[in-house]
């Protein structure tokens, strides 16, 4: 792969290598298999919790590695560049401890966060509901106070982990009001609940995506994180983080296809020399490696501002928009440098190209990042003329 890092500490090295390790002799060699036969690998992130790269963002005091967000989406680049089904399983993983690690108490942190950091408890994420994508506030999955417990109601839909989840991070309202929405944990065997058959995808067809049903589920009142209400503040809390997370697989996904469309130009011949050095198609490669580096600054500058502290809601709007968007590029590109052979199953990169997609549509479309952005620029500017 080309050197592209740009980590701050030994240890963060020395983690990147492991990741390195890993996805080379773990993840690699199953990718092209599970993804053709629409296998889930649920041991996968049990490897990757014990190798302590499930829980990398989180506190050490509760099993994580308490890394910055700079170098965690380096190692889910990483991930990402030999099997996007693993590095978004990661990202949404992560997404679905976030609520408990920000807004849990400390009893329910100790109680979940540990198992749910070393792998054992892999998490899914229920906001979307078939009428309310892009607009979490209009969902209408109910959970209405019985006791000492919850019963839920309603529908999630495109669920990742779905049906293999061990717990369930979900979003269900408890009032009329529009904001009225709590957040709950659900563990996968509570009664009432189940996985619709997953979604037969164009890509990524190694991560199980499925609509989950909610049929009076009874829920311990212990397992509402935050306040009556504060659910949508929640779910909004992660979803930037979320879009850097996708942003990164995005980036180790086109940098996979530009290693993969590199190889191959390096060994085609034509007209008596590689194809790399016919200048039409060096041409494309360069273009291919600039909107990566391009993608991989932009998510890292974005990172850096979460790491500070400060403001990163527009920046990782950014990220998620810019790294998506160039990985469909990229990755289009990639089936063309290999001409006929691109558009085989004997090279990976017609899977990437195929994996690109919907990483321009979950996390937030991309016609949703460029709402936030330009509503960002509004509100910063409000006032600035006249």
């Amino acid at each position: 792969m080309t050197a592209r890092r740009q980590l701050p500490t030994d240890e963060a090295r020395d983690l990147l290598a492991l990741t390195r390790e890993v996805a080379t002799k773990e993840l690699s060699p199953r990718s092209a298999e599970a993804e053709a036969t629409e296998t889930f690998p649920r041991d996968v992130f049990r490897l990757l919790g014990r190798a302590g790269l499930l829980g990398l963002p989180y506190p050490e005091e509760h099993g994580g590695g308490e890394q910055p967000y700079e170098v965690y989406l380096q190692v889910l680049e990483e991930i990402g560049a030999v099997w996007s089904s693993v590095g978004v399983g990661v990202s949404v993983h992560a997404l679905s401890c976030f609520g408990l690690a920000e807004f849990g108490t400390e009893e329910q942190k100790a109680r979940w966060l540990p198992d749910m950091l070393g792998g054992e408890l892999l998490g899914a994420y229920c906001l979307s509901e078939p009428h309310a994508g892009s607009d979490p506030a209009a969902m209408r999955t109910t959970a209405r106070r019985d006791g000492d417990s919850y019963v839920l109601d309603g529908a999630k839909a495109w669920t990742t982990h779905g049906g293999h989840a061990d717990f369930y991070k979900v979003m269900a309202r408890t009032s009329d009001d529009r904001n009225g929405i709590s957040c709950f944990l659900v563990p996968a065997d509570a009664e009432g609940l189940s996985a619709d058959p997953p979604e037969r995808k164009m890509g990524l067809t190694g991560s199980a995506t499925a609509t989950m049903r909610f049929d009076g589920v009874r829920v311990d009142a212990s397992r509402r994180l935050g306040e009556e209400g504060d659910g949508l503040r929640i779910a909004l809390a992660g979803l930037d983080a979320g879009r850097l997370g996708i942003a990164a697989v995005a980036v180790g996904l086109a940098q996979g296809a530009l290693d993969s469309a590199v190889a191959y130009a390096r060994e085609r011949e034509t007209f008596g020399k590689p194809i790399i050095d016919h200048q039409g198609l060096a041409f494309v490669l360069a273009d291919m490696e600039a909107a990566i580096v391009s993608a991989r600054a932009t998510m890292l500058h974005a990172a850096r501002l979460k790491d500070a502290g400060l403001p990163f809601g527009r920046e990782a709007s950014i990220a998620k928009l810019v790294a998506t968007d160039n990985a469909m590029k990229v990755t289009t590109d990639a089936v063309q440098v290999l001409g006929g052979y691109g558009y085989t199953r004997d090279f990976p990169v017609e899977r990437y190209m195929r994996e690109a997609k919907v990483m321009q549509i979950f996390e937030g479309t991309n016609q949703i990042q460029r709402m936030v952005i330009s509503r960002s620029l509004a509100k910063d500017n409000a006032g600035a003329i006249g």
